[in-house]
C-alpha cells in the first residue's frame, strides 16, 4: 500500500491542489497529515477532492480544533486524532504528530516502527533503534522547497517528492 505523508500546508490551496492531483492521479489513497493544515475551509476542501481518506493530527498553528472535528464528523474520509495518530497498516505499527520532540520520543519508546512528523518544514529521515522517523517537509513550501513523501508499506521506504518536478 502506498501512503502520502503531509505536513505543514498551510492553507497554500495551489499546492495542495498539485498534490491531491498527483495522488489521485497515481491512485494513492491515503493521507497520514502530520499538523499545520491551518483552516478548517483548507480541510474540507482536500476532503472533497482527495478520492481517499484523510487522517490527520493538530499542528501548532491549528487553531479551531472545533472547526477540524465537525469537518471530520461530516466528511467520512476525513479521520481526526488531536495531538497524536496511531494507525496499523499492513501489519505496521505507525504513530504520527506534528511536534519533533513528541516524535522523538515516540521514537524511543520502540513501540512503532515507524513515526512520522512535521513541524520544522525540512525533510528528514533517521533511524533509532528498529524505530524510523520521517518528516515530509512542507507542502506549503515555506522556508525549503515544497514536498511531500509517499511511504510503501511492503517496501518500508518512503520517496520525498519535490512539489515544482511534478
Amino acid at each position: 500500500m502506498q501512503i502520502a505523508i503531509f505536513s505543514d500546508t498551510h492553507d497554500n490551496w495551489l499546492n495542495i491542489e498539485k498534490a491531491i492531483h498527483y495522488l489521485n492521479k497515481h491512485k494513492i489513497r491515503m493521507i497520514i497529515h502530520c499538523g499545520d493544515v491551518c483552516a478548517p475551509l483548507t480541510l474540507e476542501a482536500m476532503a472533497k477532492n482527495f478520492k481517499g481518506k484523510i487522517h490527520f493530527v493538530k499542528g501548532n498553528v491549528d487553531g479551531d480544533v472545533e472547526g477540524f472535528k465537525k469537518h471530520a464528523a461530516h466528511y467520512k474520509n476525513l479521520q481526526y486524532y488531536g495531538q497524536a495518530g496511531k494507525l496499523i497498516l499492513d501489519g505496521l505499527k505507525i504513530v504520527f504528530c506534528h511536534m519533533p520532540f513528541v516524535a522523538k520520543k515516540m521514537a524511543q519508546s520502540q513501540k512503532y516502527d515507524f513515526v512520522f512528523y512535521g513541524h520544522t518544514h525540512k525533510p528528514w529521515q533517521e533511524k533509532i533503534g528498529k524505530t524510523i522517523l520521517i518528516n515530509p517537509g512542507t507542502v506549503a513550501g515555506l522556508f525549503t522547497k515544497a514536498t511531500f513523501a509517499i511511504f510503501d508499506t511492503e517496501t518500508k521506504k518512503a520517496q520525498l517528492i519535490l512539489l515544482e518536478k511534478i
